[in-house]
């Protein structure tokens, strides 16, 4: 099993490596295989992809986000400019419905609000208007409504994993109430994780996902 210093040093590699992210801008500490990172990210969605960066190193049980995103003064927009943007991209986003989301900026701050079919939209949702400039946070609000089986819904994420990995069915547990999905069990890797948390979030009817899952 690798040692805090040694996770400690692969995680500062892997944002070093990561051309998403300036590693001088991230602090890392490791505590019992668990990451924080702390500083001072010029853009939100560098703060993302630190985060991203850090669980996939094998071996990284948790990641502790501490950073707050500082903006660069070429980068500043007003609420209002972030507004318009984020209408416009919402607009143009495949797959979301006309006005199914409704946007509310603060201090840079977007919330986003309404109600979707599927889980996947609210993330193609977040995911469009996180890399915008300007952005200093994302608040995720849109509710899924889903009226499928909890029966069903439990086995098409087990068999969405059986595609992407057979590991992952034999290790994790799947349970269903009122379209609420979570995830029990032990995976090997971060990798693994997503996988299997992704399988969830895509089935149709799940409203929410709790992973309860650990990397060993």
């Amino acid at each position: 099993m690798k040692t805090d210093r040694q996770l400690k040093n692969e995680v500062e590699a892997e944002l070093d490596w990561d051309p998403a992210v300036t590693s001088t801008d991230i602090g890392v500490e490791v505590t019992d295989h668990v990451v924080t990172l702390s500083g001072h990210p010029p853009s939100f969605a560098e703060k993302l992809a630190a985060e991203k960066a850090a669980h996939r190193v094998a071996g990284v049980k948790a990641v502790v986000v501490e950073m707050q995103v500082h903006l660069p003064q070429k980068d500043e927009r007003t609420d209002e400019e972030i507004a318009n943007a984020v209408h416009a991209i919402l607009h143009w986003t495949v797959g979301l419905p006309e006005d199914s989301v409704k946007v509310q900026v603060e201090k840079g701050w977007i919330t986003l609000r309404g109600t979707v079919d599927w889980a996947y939209q609210s993330h193609v949702a977040a995911r469009a208007v996180s890399h915008m400039r300007g952005v200093r946070g994302v608040l995720n609000r849109i509710e899924v409504r889903g009226k499928i089986a909890s029966e069903d819904i439990g086995e098409k994420i087990a068999q969405a994993m059986q595609r992407h990995a057979e590991r992952e069915v034999k290790h994790i547990g799947i349970h269903v109430k009122d379209g609420m999905v979570t995830l029990t069990g032990k995976v090997g890797s971060y990798a693994e994780r997503a996988v299997a948390r992704g399988a969830a979030w895509s089935a149709p009817g799940v409203l929410a996902v709790v992973d309860d899952l650990v990397v060993e």
